[in-house]
């Protein structure tokens, strides 16, 4: 990979997963047709740095309002900056797989841009439980934890599209790349994805390690159900996966361990 190459991933990257108006992205995919497939790798930084932001949000806002307010502001700020990508991953998870019978019940449903009673009980349980953890931690390790959450949620969608069959004839990351992503692609984003653990690391290991254990587990099984509902992966099943990965660690940092 050349340097003019990695640079156009990193921007691609910053261009899926964030609103942020980069050129030199993805406007590059149609003279090539590798880059979508290479900016997978820099998803772990790209979402540290998601991370980071939200928690510097809430820190500032820490200075004038009461925990509760500043975190709510700061997942505000958050899907502002995102678009809400992994939310909405997760309400058309929640509807699909909770309204769901059969497999094509669960495929149809992820793809209905509407949202039902699954889908927002769901996603309103999950915001709310990394809003409380994120609430329940002091301005620095809040900071720290948010940005490592960030990360290792991005870097979850890596072995799960080196690990499960992308569904047939369906649009999204997972059909687009998710049969091109390799062990070595896996370990470099795993590589950058460790700036983003230091200094929640440092801070508080037993609960960074704790955190990854957890987290290794939730999408593991989450892994094992999906494919056992509808035997592969769907691009909403990754966003779900990286949210639910972004929640575990966020209650880890704040465990009493």
């Amino acid at each position: 990979m050349t340097p003019r190459f990695a640079w156009h991933s990193l921007l691609t990257a910053v261009q899926f997963l964030t609103r942020v108006p980069v050129g030199g992205g993805m406007s590059k995919a149609g003279a090539d047709p590798r880059l979508l497939a290479a900016s997978v790798v820099w998803f772990p930084f790209v979402g540290g740095l998601i991370g980071l932001f939200t928690g510097c949000v809430a820190l500032a806002a820490l200075q004038v309002w009461p925990p509760l307010v500043a975190v709510l502001l700061a997942l505000l700020a958050e899907a502002l900056l995102t678009g809400a990508f992994h939310e909405d991953a997760v309400a058309d998870c929640c509807d699909a797989f909770g309204g769901g019978y059969s497999r094509d019940d669960v495929l149809r449903i992820m793809k209905d841009s509407r949202v039902g009673s699954f889908g927002a009980l769901g996603l309103g349980l999950f915001v709310a439980l990394r809003a409380a953890g994120l609430c329940n931690l002091p301005g620095e390790l809040l900071v720290a934890t948010a940005t490592a959450a960030g990360a290792l949620g991005r870097f979850a969608v890596l072995p799960l599209m080196a690990t499960l069959p992308p569904i047939a004839n369906r649009e999204g990351l997972s059909k687009d790349v998710g049969e091109r992503i390799t062990g070595p692609v896996v370990a470099a984003g795993a590589l950058l994805t460790l700036p983003s653990l230091v200094a929640l690391g440092v801070s508080h290991p037993v609960n960074l390690i704790s955190g990854c254990l957890a987290s290794a587990a939730v999408v593991s099984l989450w892994a094992r159900y999906v494919v056992r509902r509808i035997g592969g992966v769907t691009g909403d099943c990754l966003g779900a996966g990286c949210y639910f990965t972004q929640v575990t660690l966020t209650l880890a940092a704040g465990a009493r361990w």
